[in-house]
């Protein structure tokens, strides 16, 4: 095995493993980590990857996404909330510079209109 395929397995597998912590923690997602597993697994071991495609309970994100680029909607609302959350904390209650909070605010609205001009569903064919 090649040193790169030891390093895609990794980043897969830990990005498993922080997937499998989101799933307890409610503040770790867990589908952006199965989609770099899932990325990470494609390079280096396939068979993997398609075992994450086809999780039943996770599976059906991860193949929408990789084949249509679709976000659910009950995502985008959680992701908008969060970020929205997230940066009223970062102004209002941190203590942070006002610049640092601005600027997350600023990054965020950027993420925002990115996640909010994504499909919500994948197209009929």
């Amino acid at each position: 095995m090649t040193f790169s395929r030891y390093l895609y397995l990794s980043v897969g597998w830990f990005c498993v493993g922080l997937g499998a912590i989101g799933i307890i923690l409610p503040v770790l997602p867990t589908t952006p980590f199965l989609l770099v597993a899932v990325w990470a697994f494609s390079r280096s071991s396939p068979e993997l990857a398609e075992k994450i495609r086809n999780h039943p309970r996770f599976g059906h994100y991860v193949r929408h996404w990789q084949d249509h680029g679709v976000i659910p909607t009950q995502a985008k609302f959680l992701a908008m909330a969060m970020m929205a959350g997230a940066g009223v904390y970062l102004v209002r209650f941190s203590g942070a510079p006002g610049w640092a909070g601005y600027s997350a605010c600023a990054v965020m609205a950027t993420l925002a209109v990115y996640i909010v001009t994504r499909p919500s569903q994948p197209p009929l064919f």
